[in-house]
């Protein structure tokens, strides 16, 4: 299930992001937290499974049109269960007229998650 991240979720989302190349250093990383509480066209969500916070998903609103998912980070321990994917679908539903683009530190994982998500529509 995704839900908006809280300034409470700060050291689980941290630890989450931390999972990406580029936000291995903890400046960094105090800053993209930073620049998701503070930014109101940043947005970060998080997935809960169960009682556990295992993803999370960073966007930028860039217009009335488009979104930009800036981060996506699964534990590694949930890796390859299609969590990255739910999270993905989870954006989509809560953006529905907006076009989804990546930024190119997610851009290959996110293209991955859209072709499988088109061709689960088209079997519908």
């Amino acid at each position: 299930m995704i839900i908006r991240y809280k300034k409470t979720f700060e050291k689980i989302a941290m630890g989450l992001l931390s999972f990406m190349p580029a936000e291995k250093n903890l400046k960094v990383l105090q800053t993209t937290i930073k620049q998701y509480e503070t930014e109101d066209d940043w947005q970060l969500f998080l997935w809960k499974a169960e009682e556990d916070i295992i993803g999370l998903i960073g966007i930028q609103i860039i217009d009335d049109n488009t979104i930009s998912i800036q981060h996506i980070s699964v534990n590694p321990s949930h890796r390859q269960q299609g969590v990255g994917k739910a999270m993905v679908q989870g954006i989509r539903s809560l953006y529905p007229n907006k076009d989804i683009q990546a930024n190119e530190l997610v851009l290959e994982f996110y293209s991955k998650c859209k072709d499988i998500v088109e061709k689960e529509n088209m079997n519908l």
